[in-house]
């Protein structure tokens, strides 16, 4: 397993083609995390949440459980 390190920003990135140079991540990582952060956003914007935060706290954990639970079940 390995810590997941944020990106520091687009300016902040220096890569090599594949890899972030500053954060480690992959390229394809980095993208992947994006789209799915832009498909959340855009959820949000659709439907007006007016509570956004809330909104994110509601993804954050269900995330957390999502990945406990398939880690708890085994390959």
């Amino acid at each position: 397993m390995t810590d997941f390190i944020p990106c520091r920003g687009k300016t902040a990135c220096r890569d090599d083609g594949v890899t972030c140079l500053t954060c480690g991540r992959g390229l394809e990582e980095i993208e992947s995390t994006r789209r799915l952060i832009d498909a959340l956003a855009e959820l949000a914007i659709t439907h007006d949440y007016a509570n956004v935060t809330e909104f994110a706290a509601y993804v954050a954990s269900k995330v957390e459980k999502k990945v406990a639970y398939r880690r708890a079940e085994g390959p």
